[in-house]
């Protein structure tokens, strides 16, 4: 993602766990160029659409292009009330085919409760696996952390923490301060 002459930024680990009714996402606040960590509580998981049709979304990437996504993303959501899925297409559509979307650097984890998605600048809608999606630096540690987490009674929001926790003791790009949105369907 980032040019070879530029060291890059890094820092972000998204995790959201559908559980009993509800979607979970949790973002961590760190933010690293290089090996300095830049800002240790940035806030990447979001609201966005009118109350009753509310979508959490989290981020990773570069940070005013994933806004640019979330404005997009709620541009299509307004076209296609109640269609989060529809309208996560039609984003991605953009962002392969408009030349300015396809320099954007972002994922985007997207649920509205019932439907949870990961949306990439590759053309991917992933309605992930075992109820678990993550995202971003330390993402695949703590997939794995919530994906053994599911194996017991917790809920949805007591797994993503942990997960979240184990993820920032092995991740060197993750770190304990969360933003946690829950929505219900």
């Amino acid at each position: 993602m980032a040019d070879d002459s530029f060291p890059g930024w890094h820092g972000t680990t998204i995790l959201a766990v559908r559980r009993g009714g509800e979607v979970v996402v949790a973002g961590d606040g760190q933010v690293s160029l290089g090996q300095t960590v830049i800002k240790g509580t940035a806030r990447k998981v979001r609201r966005i659409g009118p109350p009753g049709r509310e979508v959490v979304v989290g981020f990773a990437g570069s940070t005013a292009d994933a806004f640019t996504l979330l404005e997009r993303l709620e541009k299509k959501l307004e076209a296609t009330p109640g269609q989060l899925a529809r309208a996560c297409v039609d984003l991605a559509k953009d962002w392969r085919t408009d030349k300015y979307l396809q320099k954007l650097e972002a994922m985007l984890i997207v649920t509205d409760g019932q439907e949870l998605l990961v949306v990439t600048g590759a053309g991917d809608v992933l309605e992930p696996e075992y109820d678990v999606a993550a995202i971003g630096s330390g993402g695949n540690f703590a997939a794995a952390a919530a994906r053994g987490l599911m194996e017991t009674d917790l809920g949805a929001e007591d797994v993503a923490r942990k997960a979240m926790a184990i993820a920032a003791s092995i991740c060197v790009y993750t770190n304990g301060n969360l933003t946690v949105e829950t929505i219900r369907k």
